[in-house]
């Protein structure tokens, strides 16, 4: 967002209290779950009601350490559900000061595979929140009190191949990706509820992240637990495709941040603190592991694979926001929850992860070449 809608909105903008009751969706995936732990960590009195549908992605042992902590375990409730089931979302969003919505089909290559989850939970699901949070604000006003505020988790993915410089909020968003294609749909619902009907939200765009709970259908995860059991790394195409590298304790930071302090009708993006291309990637992660670079495998690239993307965060320094993880720090401590967490990413790796895997990179590895 940004323009006129922007500066029409920004007057409205509430900033959230430390004890503050928010409503996060998809709070049991990867970002979703680090955000849980990172607000109720503080210890500051908020409270958190996690709406999450449990698909593969989804996974309550994320939050186990929130839930057998006595002290914050009353502070967190949990709800099984889907987003785009409008009874199960109205009542929750009512009774809370915010809404932080992570849910979302988050995979590039499973967006190819399965489209149709993509748009139900980006765009449909999107609607009904949004659509509560109107309601729900229009009886606080009555009440006199502050709106609830809505903040989208998007992905600097909806502005497409950046071959030179870095995008900027304002730039055109291209998304080449039914993946991203459904984030940039949600941004522009969101638009159009801030523009139509006043609502306080703000839009987040996130740098590609890593760090513990990441589901291992995931480039850095998939390659470490692979690399574990000395199975091949089914690197895309040549490996030069270039990613600014975000640890998700930061992520997660950067989100709070822009919700209790994010101007309403503002987009900002939260870009990471590396950029490095996949090759580089995994040579690192090969290093941390004490594993060869024999087991990497170039195997044929994925459609509409972008090439490069890279955020300017001159906007979000100005709200006084900086990362505070390295990616060689990252990584490391990544590698080691990896190896020390074996059974979580062991469940993650069952059930339907045989066939996921052959139908993604069973022909690709029979046709790779050394990388």
């Amino acid at each position: 967002m940004g323009g006129e809608a922007a500066e029409a909105a920004a007057g409205r903008a509430a900033r959230i209290a430390p004890t503050a009751h928010l409503l996060v969706t998809g709070g049991a995936g990867f970002i979703g779950s680090a955000y849980v732990r990172e607000v109720l960590g503080r210890r500051d009195g908020a409270r958190i009601t996690v709406l999450d549908k449990l698909t593969y992605a989804g996974n309550r042992a994320n939050l186990a350490t929130v839930e057998s902590d006595p002290e914050l375990a009353p502070r967190l409730t949990f709800v099984q559900g889907d987003i785009a089931d409008a009874p199960t979302v109205e009542p929750l969003v009512a009774a809370v000061d915010a809404v932080v919505n992570f849910a979302a089909e988050s995979h590039v290559d499973r967006s190819i595979l399965d489209p149709e989850a993509f748009l139900r939970t980006g765009v449909i699901g999107v609607h009904v929140l949004l659509e509560a949070v109107r309601v729900a604000s229009a009886d606080r006003a009555v009440a006199g009190r502050p709106p609830v505020r809505f903040l989208q988790v998007s992905t600097d993915e909806v502005y497409g191949a950046v071959l030179e410089g870095r995008s900027r909020e304002g730039d055109p968003v291209g998304p080449r990706s039914p993946y991203s294609a459904a984030k940039a749909a949600g941004e522009l619902l969101v638009g159009s509820y801030v523009v139509t009907h006043g609502l306080d939200a703000v839009v987040t765009r996130g740098s590609n992240t890593y760090g513990p709970y990441h589901h291992p259908e995931k480039l850095i995860p998939l390659f470490i637990t692979n690399a574990i059991d000395d199975l091949p790394l089914p690197l895309y195409g040549d490996g030069l495709q270039q990613r600014d590298w975000l640890y998700v304790s930061d992520h997660a930071g950067a989100i709070d941040h822009v919700l209790r302090h994010g101007a309403s009708g503002e987009t900002y993006n939260l870009p990471g603190s590396a950029e490095m291309t996949n090759r580089e990637v995994v040579a690192a992660l090969l290093a941390e592991l004490s594993k060869p670079w024999s087991l990497v495998r170039s195997v044929p690239d994925r459609p509409g694979h972008d090439r490069r993307y890279a955020l300017d965060g001159s906007k979000l320094a100005a709200l006084g926001w900086r990362n505070a993880t390295s990616f060689a720090e990252g990584l490391a401590e990544t590698v080691r929850w990896f190896r020390a967490h074996e059974p979580w990413w062991r469940a993650a790796k069952s059930g339907d992860w045989d066939a996921y895997y052959e139908r993604q990179y069973g022909a690709r590895l029979a046709a790779s070449t050394e990388a």
